[in-house]
């Protein structure tokens, strides 16, 4: 792992995220270099524990740092937009994007879901380390989680946003809530969304497609923000 690297790709990343969102320039700025730090700490836990927690599908630190780390990111200011003040990472996994949110989103709180044993204990780990106290841990499955807590349900390489799992991630919002699934290729979102919105009618019109590009990267990025159904006893 080339560290200088490490840090240069996260912390030039940062700086683009401030030039391409004024909500992310917002909460960026006036904290680069601490959060360029606690990332960095991540990034080197990440691939510290990888070999033995299975954790992400790299052990190049540029790739981490581009593909992870700053893709968790490159819709912070779409998400910040949104104000919501408790967030679910479903599917949390090595933390990503809740942790690298939880460090850029300090007024928020957020819960990372994570179902596997190791890798929740790799997410304490990580909270332990970063000092994060604005976020902890469920180790539950999605469906096992308390409902109606949360303004914000956000996932990354989880599963297509189907009605299936659109039902199972709505019922963990409060009244209000909105669903943001991190996507590719515009294309691809787009017949996901399709085919979201044949499953479920009441939806037709109201889902957001937003770019949401990742620094020095040459890929699509996208998300697709929708609000959660009204919950019903």
């Amino acid at each position: 792992m080339n560290e200088g690297f490490l840090e240069e790709d996260i912390s030039q990343g940062l700086r683009a995220l401030c030039l391409d969102s004024e909500g992310a320039r917002a909460l960026l700025e006036p904290r680069l270099e601490e959060i360029a730090g606690a990332l960095c700490r991540y990034a080197r836990l990440i691939l510290a524990r990888n070999p033995a927690f299975g954790l992400v599908g790299t052990d190049c630190a540029r790739e981490l740092a581009l593909r992870h780390i700053l893709d968790s990111l490159s819709p912070l200011g779409i998400i910040s937009g949104e104000s919501p003040a408790r967030i679910a990472d479903v599917g949390s996994g090595a933390g990503l994007p809740g942790i690298p949110l939880a460090i850029a989103m300090p007024a928020a709180r957020l819960a990372l879901i994570e179902r596997k044993g190791r890798r929740a204990a790799f997410l304490r780990e990580a909270l332990d380390e970063l000092g994060l106290g604005n976020a902890q841990v469920e180790e539950a499955q999605m469906e096992e989680a308390a409902p109606g807590r949360f303004d914000m349900v956000v996932f990354r390489a989880l599963a297509p946003l189907d009605p299936r799992l659109y039902k199972k991630l709505s019922r963990l919002c409060s009244g209000g809530g909105t669903l943001a699934a991190y996507k590719g290729r515009k294309e691809k979102a787009k017949a996901e969304m399709a085919a979201l919105e044949a499953g479920v009618p009441a939806l037709a019109g109201r889902l957001r497609l937003l770019p949401c590009p990742v620094p020095a990267l040459d890929e699509e990025r996208h998300v697709i923000l929708a609000p959660a159904l009204s919950r019903r006893r």
